[in-house]
């Protein structure tokens, strides 16, 4: 059996470009609209927000800065989105398995695997950062292969990314042995990263990863204070079958290993019992939910939002890959997510306003430990601004019901992320020289 697994690998002979978006500086973003709806000036420097004034009540010391000052009259600042679980790369294998069951879906993925190297990571983490950067995401958690090449790419773009060390040994003890020594490489590499938390340790699946590599990747990312990030009780399936197997629920499997904790990042999460979702709140853990993922591949719906709430855990979302989402744009998941969830639940009051721009905010940045999240003095300046002259913004109604029910993610006019400028007026840089590449690099697969 041939088992893919490439993360060591940095950019190898892929050309690395320079930094295409506004050097670190100082910006004003005059005139622009708070969710309260009130006007202030926002003085950003050194990649944070320095200030939050009132619109007109004086700028001197920011210009003596050599400060840009952005008109925003009509326009409105959030903070950035933070995609929880994404698979990247998977950008250039949109459509490539559609109609059919998770399972039957997850070989073809793999096979497909089996072929990618370094080049296609690199520039199809390249495509999804143009997507992500022009539907509001600053910074993504990605599980996916070759991560050094990965975060280069990324970096390169201006987002702020996250990369995963994945485990994947389909209980091959020769193959657990490799990654192990692989993964402590990756690590060690990752240290010349420039922020803290770049780094985590992903774990496949109950499914695809033997107990001890599990339990040695968790131990490892503790001692070196690293985040976890697992595929978990994504299907009715893997349920079923970790209770054949061992018993117990999947996450009452992790919960035998020592695995949960406050820093694990859990996708999916679907299929959870109220004895799960007891223990998931007991130890904090960080859910992600991928609803546009789970509906397309049928894995299911009822995503139990409330009750893991209140027990405890802190409810991220995410868009999963294209191969099953077939998009990442987190705007169009946080509409689908409140409307399923109203829906199932018979309750038009689930996931209210305020809780739905939280999850994709702030909850997520708490999970990474990432000081954003929030549009506040001291926080990085991760920022949306988006123009509120259309037929969308038009009502008087809510900012944010607005902008999550009825527009769309092309209002998002230019994107701030560590108070650089890295989409202006929708344009990303380098974005006709990557989809060329990204073209390329599919067709030799």
């Amino acid at each position: 059996m041939k088992i893919f697994q490439g993360c060591l690998q940095a950019a190898g002979d892929v050309q690395i470009d320079e930094s295409v978006y506004t050097d670190m500086g100082s910006i004003v973003l005059k005139n622009i609209m708070l969710q309260d709806s009130s006007s202030a000036d926002i003085v950003v420097a050194d990649g944070v927000i320095r200030e939050i004034r009132p619109a007109g009540a004086g700028l001197d010391d920011a210009f003596r800065d050599g400060a840009e000052v952005l008109d925003c009259t009509g326009k409105l600042a959030l903070p950035g989105f933070v995609n929880m679980h994404t698979h990247a790369a998977m950008s250039l294998m949109r459509g490539l398995e559609e109609d059919v069951l998770f399972h039957r879906w997850l070989d073809r993925i793999w096979e497909v695997e089996s072929r990618i190297d370094p080049e296609f990571v690199y520039w199809g983490t390249k495509v999804a950062c143009i997507e992500m950067l022009r539907t509001g995401t600053t910074t993504c958690n990605n599980h996916y292969w070759f991560a050094g090449t990965a975060y280069e790419a990324a970096s390169g773009t201006g987002i702020r990314p996250v990369e995963s060390y994945v485990f994947l040994d389909k209980f091959d003890s020769y193959e657990a042995e490799r990654q192990k020594e692989q993964c402590i490489r990756m690590y060690e590499k990752s240290l010349s990263w420039d922020e803290p938390g770049r780094f985590t340790i992903g774990i496949h699946s109950i499914y695809s990863v033997g107990s001890g590599t599990m339990q040695w990747a968790a131990d490892f990312a503790r001692r070196h204070g690293l985040k976890i990030h697992i595929h978990l009780s994504e299907t009715r399936k893997e349920v079923e079958d970790c209770l054949a197997g061992h018993g117990l629920t999947p996450v009452e499997y992790l919960d035998r290993l020592g695995i949960l904790g406050p820093d694990l990042i859990a996708a999916h999460t679907l299929w959870v019992s109220d004895r799960d979702v007891e223990l998931l709140g007991q130890h904090h853990v960080n859910c992600v939910h991928n609803i546009n993922s789970n509906l397309k591949l049928s894995s299911g719906y009822r995503f139990r939002y409330n009750e893991l709430r209140d027990a405890g855990a802190n409810i991220c979302i995410g868009t999963d890959g294209c191969a099953s989402s077939n998009n990442l744009d987190i705007l169009e998941a946080l509409k689908t997510a409140a409307m399923v969830q109203k829906a199932w639940r018979e309750d038009p009051s689930a996931m209210p306003l305020d809780e739905l721009m939280s999850i994709a905010t702030e909850n997520g940045a708490r999970a990474l430990g990432f000081n954003t999240g929030v549009i506040a003095e001291g926080k990085d300046a991760d920022i949306l601004i988006v123009d509120t002259d259309n037929t969308f913004f038009l009502s008087g109604g809510s900012l944010l019901a607005n902008f999550i029910y009825s527009a769309h993610s092309d209002c998002i006019r230019t994107v701030l992320c560590k108070g650089r400028i890295v989409m202006r007026d929708r344009e990303v840089p380098g974005e006709k020289e990557i989809l060329e590449e990204g073209r390329r690099v599919l067709a030799k697969i």
